[in-house]
């Protein structure tokens, strides 16, 4: 069995970051060691960690984001795999015991990540994230054992389209991931900025995919991961930021500056749902001019219109539009 490092990042979430250790400390086949990156915080993280000491260690850096913390974390760890688990998600027992299996059946992964649920509000949501997958987008995966498998090849393009790999739902190889340069802190800070990370690790096969749900990611008022409008934003931010820096995403480009628009159109959508006029007129700005035709040119000038006229013309198109869709 191969030596496991659990890294937490947190930031301000003493609340919650008591039911992340437990689930983490649960676990059927228990991590070589665990590691809480404190990002500068200021509420009761330290004493939340020391009720589980020695079994937690506890680190603290003045405040970077989550990617400077996972950096951290991975420094200190003194593990052959890496695991990062949000202080807000919570694993199933056996998280660590199947990606251990993964790494038995296949010794060369380089990283690999399991499937998740969405849990609000107390209650695991129906449905899970692999189902949410566009036709083909598992194709070529490869069965090993029962739940398990792996892509032989780069999943980078695969990832463009549809993005299943957060980061609670990770393990790598600590070199290897050492050696890629880490939690890419090169495109800041925006929300979404662990899509950059993901998709160089995904230029370097053979990954494997646990395909049954091991993660629940909380979505709650306190996450930017439960705001789809600024999710949209931060991952078409992202890909605009890495399709500039690395040529090896050039063959990319269409596929990804396709992204980038959809990605922005649907936060518009959103944004105008909201009533967010002041947010769709600055999407709007930032769409090729051929996602600027139809129903978004309609929205745009709704949201042009002066106070309080574009708040009663916006609702009322709304309105329309939830009648024609019963």
């Amino acid at each position: 069995m191969r030596r496991l490092s659990v890294i937490i990042p947190t930031y301000n979430r003493a609340a919650l970051l008591a039911e992340t250790l437990q689930a983490v400390l649960a676990q059927s086949c228990p991590a070589g060691e665990v590691i809480v990156v404190d990002d500068g915080g200021s509420d009761e993280t330290p004493a939340v960690v020391a009720r589980h000491a020695p079994q937690v260690v506890y680190h603290r850096i003045a405040n970077g984001g989550d990617l400077a913390a996972r950096n951290a974390g991975l420094a200190l760890a003194r593990g052959e795999l890496v695991a990062f688990c949000d202080s807000d998600d919570l694993w199933q027992p056996g998280m660590l015991a199947t990606m251990q299996a993964l790494w038995r059946a296949e010794p060369g992964l380089r990283a690999a990540f399991a499937n998740f649920r969405i849990l609000r509000d107390g209650a695991l949501q129906p449905g899970d994230k692999f189902a949410d997958a566009p036709p083909g987008w598992w194709g070529g995966l490869r069965a090993i054992d029962d739940g398990l498998a792996v892509f032989d090849a780069p999943i980078l393009a695969r990832l463009v389209r549809f993005q299943p790999c957060f980061p609670s739902c990770l393990v790598a190889k600590a070199d290897f991931l050492r050696g890629i340069g880490g939690w890419d802190e090169s495109v800041g800070r925006p929300v979404s900025g662990d899509l950059a990370t993901i998709l160089r690790i995904a230029e370097h096969a053979p990954i494997g995919v646990a395909l049954r749900p091991l993660v629940a990611i909380r979505k709650h008022g306190a996450n930017f991961s439960g705001d789809v409008q600024a999710m949209n934003l931060g991952d078409a931010q992202v890909l605009e930021h890495v399709l500039a820096q690395r040529p090896a995403l050039a063959p990319l480009r269409a596929e990804i500056t396709a992204s980038i628009a959809a990605r922005r159109a649907a936060a518009l959508d959103t944004a105008f749902a909201r009533q967010d006029l002041a947010a769709v007129r600055a999407i709007y700005a930032l769409l090729p001019p051929a996602g600027r035709g139809g129903l978004r040119r309609v929205k745009r000038g709704v949201a042009a219109l002066p106070a309080p006229l574009g708040q009663l013309a916006g609702a009322a198109l709304l309105r329309l539009g939830s009648l024609r869709g019963r």
